[in-house]
């Protein structure tokens, strides 16, 4: 029995079944790279779920995460930490100036998210009848009772009720919808500035702008869910840059610590005066650790200049894939995306499709039924597209 085998075995026996897990075991990483426990080489298109921003193995990171272990790795908060002063100092930096929550998750920051705005509205606001929660179709916001009430898949609510009541979902992009449901009962609007669970799906012009004239001419608290299209993802450090339409309180997780678990809920002013001594909290929200880590993403994002790159590549890659979907249609129906999050959209099922490109070394990943999802580390080079290009390209040309 193979090294590889006897350990899926041993995991067969003793972890639960809720991961379709690949049958790999992976070892170590280089940069956009993975190697099995067999020493197999795999190219990297996943990012461990769009999270390692800097690829596997980054030097820097591993000295930062080392430097700040020998000091001090957990206090809780009941103290000030200095490092996680200093990250909220930077983040505010970024184009969203607030109050900050950390956390370790992105369905953490969403739950406080919802939290906030429940209590903003009862307490800070004296409106305790706006209860109701506006999400969206094929949307995707996390996995506990709360954010999975928010989460407008319905494989993922099944067999977990009863779920929060006085949810609603609405039509992605559609402003009519939109107008007629925010009204005087609406707490909060939740949204993905990219749905990227569900498909990878931009909204349309001006979507965004409509929902935060809405939000605020009604009353609402408008969330932006970025906790997959954050930290870089699509060219801007927020993807809500792009669309001219600022949140009132904004999620983040997934890249925020390059890897290290690591969640951010941050309210502007207004809405955070909801969160007093008492009202939230979190064990091991913002530890040294996770922010020593992000501390050091944030400095790399700038001196790799890898926000320009994922614009660069970003570009590169969408071109490259939307010629491959025009040679291989009918297998193949169009490319949705932004910068390094980027969808091929197939006539069929894309697990098939990530498998086999998996056997051929290249590691990929599905969004929603049908869409092949590229989320490489943003450190990704033109010539590693085209070698997952070329692997894809073979994939799709078998019968």
């Amino acid at each position: 029995m193979s090294v590889s085998a006897a350990l899926i075995a041993k995991g067969n026996q003793l972890l639960l079944s809720n991961y379709g897990r690949s049958p790999l075991v992976m070892q170590r990483g280089a940069g956009c790279q993975l190697f099995d426990v067999e020493g197999r080489r795999f190219l990297d298109m996943t990012a461990g779920i769009a999270v390692c921003v800097l690829g596997h193995g980054d030097a820097g990171l591993a000295q930062a995460l080392y430097a700040q272990a020998q000091t001090l790795h957990h206090t809780s908060n009941l103290y000030f930490i200095e490092a996680q002063i200093a990250l909220a100092e930077r983040l505010s930096r970024r184009g969203f100036a607030g109050r900050f929550f950390f956390c370790n998750s992105g369905t953490e920051a969403n739950e406080a998210a919802l939290k906030i705005a429940r209590r903003y509205q009862a307490v800070v606001r004296g409106e305790p009848q706006r209860t109701e929660l506006i999400s969206f179709e094929r949307s995707f916001h996390g996995r506990t009772v709360g954010a999975l009430s928010i989460t407008g898949q319905p494989k993922y609510r099944e067999g977990f009720g009863p779920l929060l009541a006085d949810v609603r979902f609405l039509p992605f992009g559609d402003i009519v919808a939109a107008r007629e449901a925010v009204g005087d009962r609406t707490c909060a609007v939740f949204i993905e500035p990219i749905q990227a669970e569900g498909g990878i799906h931009l909204p349309p012009p001006g979507y965004l702008q409509e929902l935060r004239r809405l939000c605020t001419e009604r009353g609402a608290v408008l969330v932006f869910d970025e906790v997959q299209t954050g930290v870089g993802r699509t060219g801007t450090f927020f993807a809500f840059e792009k669309e001219g339409a600022v949140p009132d309180v904004l999620t983040l997780a997934k890249g925020l610590a390059g890897g290290v678990p690591m969640g951010a809920m941050i309210a502007n002013e207004e809405v955070g005066r909801a969160f007093e001594p008492g009202t939230h909290a979190s064990t091991f929200g913002g530890n040294p650790l996770a922010c020593a880590a992000a501390l050091y993403l944030q400095q790399a994002i700038d001196d790799r200049r890898l926000l320009a790159n994922c614009q660069e590549v970003g570009a590169y890659l969408g071109s490259a894939l939307l010629r491959l979907s025009e040679r291989r249609r009918p297998k193949t129906r169009a490319v949705r995306g932004r910068g390094l999050l980027q969808g091929l959209v197939l006539e069929g099922e894309a697990a098939p499709i990530v498998t086999k490109a998996r056997d051929r070394g290249l590691l990929l990943s599905a969004a929603g039924a049908n869409v092949v999802r590229f989320a490489p580390p943003l450190i990704v080079s033109k010539a590693e597209v085209d070698e997952a290009l070329a692997v894809l390209e073979t994939v799709l040309a078998e019968p």
